[in-house]
């Protein structure tokens, strides 16, 4: 590497810019915390600190546990995501009060204090731990890797002969090289960092920057380097020392940049400067943790900004705040848990990540979910959850979402803005596109869904459409073994999916009669794959229905039904289709698509038709006659990358046959999903994800795919409403009987009439209106 060092500073930060950009965009991240003192005994003694007390200035050696707990609650009620344990190291090697603590209470040392109370946080509140205990031998990280996703140490600097450090027998370089290299050694994702203006040189700074990256390189396991500041601190044997200058800190930060590999965030605390804006100049990709609970209480005299007021500092430099987890999202996804989480943390992280791995960023408590008891209520379950239940927004829960759209208008850069301008330029987005849009924070998602809406508005117009339809499920009963599926019967060890049924033909035909006579004008047929079903069921189920209602349009029968239908039959696809038009089947939903990514679909349901199938049963349906839909099932298990791909083959089918009507977008359901209550899967969407699931669809879709709808009974009416003004111009059905996102756990009912549709939509300024299953018109009869 060339010598850094000589660069002016102002061509050290331009280029340190110019890489993070490409490495991590526009995107800068923070942990929210509640901070976690465990012990302030140290037998160190550090000239700068302020954090190290002696016995006679506390209450007592260690927090008790259930103080612990207090302030865990505490983080866990105000949104935080991490539980920052910052502790002294070895204090019972120095004081006897600390050995007597810790002997009464029953714990040998303070790390195995400290491991107790990570295991008690994470059962308690579901906090992700970060232990921050300092140099530790091999053993102790192992026992903490079982209890804490990410361990941290600051390397703080490779001089030896310090005066800062005199009396601290745990300072010395090679305690903590050690200490780094065990922690690669252990594949746990860790937290370093240098600490700039203790004396020593711009040629230190860099000696100790190379030597983490070494070590990283070899392990692969150094997630962000802080790039701390020294502020002297009055009590302290540094007070007099002069501060880190803003430049030499400015050029640590660069430097990292530059030296450590790409992937390796760059760290400063913002509450140690007064202008975050020249730390992301230099470098900054990552705030730490931030606390809206508890002090900084290793430089107490320095508060934590407020998260609104940081939000609007990083916007005001053309970037976007987004919070994660302890560990970094590297560490989590595309199998990487496997090999850097214990496998008792695993669904902890995964239950409060997002579909990138980051933190989930709906505002509102995450508490863990514990079933108490899952109730029989004859066609589904309602699963009976206990203890502190959260307020965040999920899919099918009755909480209001956070009002993301419409958002402020201001503008945005990096890959966001690159991808709009493309669009508004005319060209289609492809797979990397629509990541990078799915990618999209804070205001960059107002500005996705402000083009999606215009496109939304010049495909279709200001109308609002619905259809009045009546779902028939007609059998929870299936051979198949779907993951997600709350309704289908399944194992009887699981209790999730209320009593077998099979309704009769006379049981449809009464449903279709009652539903014609409401002024339905489709109803819509889907249910499990019985055992005992040949493919002439479905063409018995149509016929009832016609004979029933003759005017009504039957909309039935997935991929999945039809495939499986003809395969019992030993009859060619396309023969079984004309078969059911002419037993008066019209369309088919577009549901059984789930995720059309073979790899998601192994772990959702493996036994189903896999994507060619399913590509290829539409593809026929087409062929002869039949128009259908677009679904997916987001939320559960896949990231964005398998949403692209579903877009795309998608889309491809519908520029090769136009026989798709509408996208429909599914967000997953958890409540009483059993790869959830198994520990396999997210929560579903963030309400953001939802949005851009919208809002990127039209953007994906169009010129082919001229409506997308918005599921009311899976988001809520708040929820729809912001999604007509994120290119959605469709409500779907009024669902009478609605069953199956009931099963899955959802809680927005069973129906919903025309003049619900019109309270969501008339004080947006749309006009709504009728339509048939093929978006044609319909002059709605008095009922």
């Amino acid at each position: 590497m060339p010598d850094l060092s000589s660069l002016p500073t102002a061509e050290l930060i331009a280029r340190a810019g110019s890489v993070r950009d490409a490495a991590h965009g526009t995107r800068v991240t923070f942990s929210p915390k509640v901070f976690i003192p465990l012990t302030k005994l140290c037998r160190d003694r550090c000239g700068y600190c302020t954090f190290a007390q002696p016995p006679a200035r506390l209450e007592a050696p260690y927090l008790d546990l259930e103080d612990v707990l207090v302030l865990a609650r505490r983080g866990a009620a105000a949104g935080c995501h991490e539980a920052l344990f910052t502790l002294g190291e070895a204090p019972e090697e120095r004081y006897p009060s600390a050995r007597t603590w810790l002997d009464e209470h029953g714990y040998a040392s303070t790390t195995d204090y400290l491991v107790a109370a990570a295991a008690a946080v994470l059962e308690e509140t579901g906090l992700l731990p970060h232990a921050n205990p300092g140099a530790l031998p091999a053993d102790e990280l192992a026992r903490l890797r079982a209890v804490s996703p990410s361990q941290g140490m600051m390397v703080e600097t490779l001089r030896a002969d310090l005066a800062a450090h005199r009396g601290a027998p745990d300072k010395t370089p090679e305690r903590r090289l050690a200490t780094l290299e065990a922690a690669g050694e252990l594949r746990i994702p860790y937290t370093t960092g240098i600490l700039c203006g203790i004396g020593e040189t711009e040629a230190d700074r860099v000696e100790a920057l190379e030597a983490i990256a070494a070590s990283h390189r070899r392990h692969g396991h150094v997630q962000e380097v802080i790039v701390q500041n020294f502020l002297p601190k009055p009590g302290t044997a540094m007070r007099d020392h002069p501060p880190c200058p803003p430049e030499d800190h400015q050029r640590a930060i660069a430097l990292a940049r530059l030296i450590l590999p790409p992937e390796v965030h760059v760290q400063a605390p913002p509450n140690l400067a007064d202008d975050v804006a020249p730390l992301l100049a230099a470098g900054v990709s990552d705030f730490g943790g931030v606390s809206p609970v508890t002090i900084d209480h290793v430089n107490p005299e320095r508060p934590w900004p407020h998260l609104d007021a940081l939000r609007a500092a990083t916007e005001a430099t053309g970037r976007q705040l987004a919070p994660r987890l302890t560990v970094h999202p590297r560490y989590v996804q595309d199998g990487a848990a496997e090999t850097w989480l214990d496998e008792g943390l695993r669904f902890a992280v995964m239950d409060r990540a997002d579909a990138e791995g980051l933190a989930r960023d709906d505002p509102g408590a995450v508490y863990p979910n514990k079933v108490g008891e899952v109730r029989n209520v004859g066609d589904g379950a309602e699963v009976v959850l206990v203890g502190r239940r959260s307020t965040q927004w999920y899919s099918g829960a009755d909480v209001h979402p956070p009002r993301l759209v419409p958002g402020p208008s201001a503008p945005v850069g990096g890959p966001v803005r690159e991808v709009l301008d493309g669009v508004a330029a005319g060209e289609q987005v492809g797979h990397d596109e629509i990541v990078a849009l799915f990618a999209a924070r804070g205001r960059e998602v107002n500005a996705v869904a402000e083009v999606a809406d215009e496109l939304r508005r010049r495909a279709v117009g200001d109308e609002v459409t619905f259809v009045r339809n009546r779902n028939i499920n007609y059998t929870n009963v299936c051979t198949f073994k779907c993951r997600f599926c709350g309704f289908s019967k399944g194992p009887r060890s699981l209790n999730l999916r209320g009593t077998p049924y099979l309704l009769t033909l006379d049981d449809i035909a009464g449903r279709v009669t009652e539903a014609w006579d409401l002024g339905a004008t489709e109803v819509c047929l889907q249910g499990g794959i019985h055992p005992s079903f040949d493919g002439d069921y479905y063409i018995d189920v149509t016929r009832a229905v016609k004979e029933a209602a003759p005017g009504i349009h039957v909309h039935g029968f997935t991929a999945l039904e039809v495939t499986e239908g003809a395969k019992r039959l030993g009859e060619p696809l396309a023969d079984y289709l004309r078969r059911l038009m002419d037993a008066g089947l019209r369309t088919l939903p577009g549901t059984a698509a789930e995720i059309l990514d073979d790899p998601i679909r192994q772990i959702l349901c493996p036994d189903k038709i896999d994507t060619e199938e399913w590509l290829e049963a539409h593809r026929t349906a087409h062929q002869v006659g039949l128009r259908s839909n677009i679904t997916i099932m987001f939320g559960s298990v896949e990231a964005p990358d398998s949403w692209a791909r579903h877009i795309i083959r998608t889309r491809d089918l519908q520029a090769e046959t136009g026989g798709f009507t509408e996208f429909v977008p599914l967000p997953f359901v958890h409540m009483a999903a059993p790869l959830y209550l198994q520990k396999r899967s997210r929560r579903g969407p963030t309400f953001r994800e939802s949005v851009l699931m919208h809002a990127v669809a039209r953007i994906a879709y169009d010129g082919l795919v001229d409506n997308i709808q918005a599921s009311w009974v899976k988001l809520g009416a708040d929820g729809v409403r912001q999604l007509l003004q994120a290119g959605v111009n469709d409500l779907g059905g009024t669902l009478m009987d609605e069953t199956i996102s009931r099963s899955a756990g959802a809680s927005h009912g069973q129906g919903m009439e025309e003049d619900g549709f019109r309270a969501i939509v008339e004080p947006l300024g749309r006009t709504l209106a009728q339509r048939t299953t093929l978006y044609e018109p319909v002059t709605p009869t008095p009922v």
